[in-house]
């Protein structure tokens, strides 16, 4: 007598094994190219080169605005080069500058930024440095 299961596969036929283990080491490998780049993104991106923060600003005048931010280096000085906007209130760009700190001069710089008139704000985008694409 048979059963019900040898009945169904003599009817419809039988899946070939080597299909799942196929589709398991697939995703394994796949699994473990993606942890992997994960490993190494998070490693590389984890200890920039330059990295910056905004401690606040000033709008000193019709013409001119303060800020003072925090510069931290990685593994050592290196040369690198920030960016400011000065911003005022119709969300018009009234002053913008590259400014390149003295590793020497300690965490803390204070940049002084012309503007054509009055800001209402100062944005910090950060610094970035030869191999590091990004502001930070």
């Amino acid at each position: 007598m048979s059963t019900a299961g040898d009945s169904l596969a003599d009817r419809y036929g039988t899946r070939p094994g080597g299909r799942r283990t196929t589709v398991v080491v697939l995703a394994v490998v796949v699994a473990i190219a993606f942890l992997a780049w994960l490993a190494w993104a998070a490693l590389y991106h984890a200890d920039p080169a330059v990295s910056s923060s905004e401690i606040g600003f000033d709008i000193v005048d019709d013409h001119t605005a303060t800020i003072e931010v925090r510069i931290q280096y990685g593994d050592g000085p290196v040369e690198a080069e920030c960016s400011l906007r000065a911003i005022s209130h119709d969300k018009a760009v009234v002053g913008e500058t590259t400014y390149r700190p003295d590793p020497d001069a300690g965490p803390i710089h204070e940049i002084r930024l012309s503007t054509d008139r009055r800001a209402t704000t100062v944005e910090w985008l950060g610094c970035r440095t030869d191999g590091q694409p990004r502001y930070r």
